[in-house]
């Protein structure tokens, strides 16, 4: 059964590392936008920033609401990071366990 479900697990781990590049993506343009140094007036950065906010929020949100705040440090993206690596890490193991 294993066998059957390895592909899937590729498939999983392939979407996982999408979205971690993507929450990374959104944390870079997000010190970019504070440091002044990109413009959200700018109708492409807008759109770009808007986009990652849409798909990277939904995961951060309940992070956000579980974290204290650090001032103006927000450490729930280093939180979904490390979740995230320990599904990575783990679904193979689960599912070699399973079949």
């Amino acid at each position: 059964m294993s066998e059957l479900l390895m592909p899937l697990v590729i498939v999983i781990n392939a979407a996982i590392e999408l979205f971690k590049l993507l929450v990374l993506a959104a944390i870079v343009m997000s010190w970019l936008i504070s440091f002044n140094i990109l413009n959200t007036h700018n109708r492409a950065v807008y759109v770009v920033m808007d986009f990652l906010s849409r798909v990277t929020e939904p995961a951060l949100r309940p992070l956000r609401r579980i974290l204290p705040q650090m001032g103006a440090f927000d450490l729930s993206p280093i939180l979904l990071f490390f979740a995230l690596w320990l599904i990575q890490m783990y679904l193979p193991m689960l599912v070699r366990a399973l079949g």
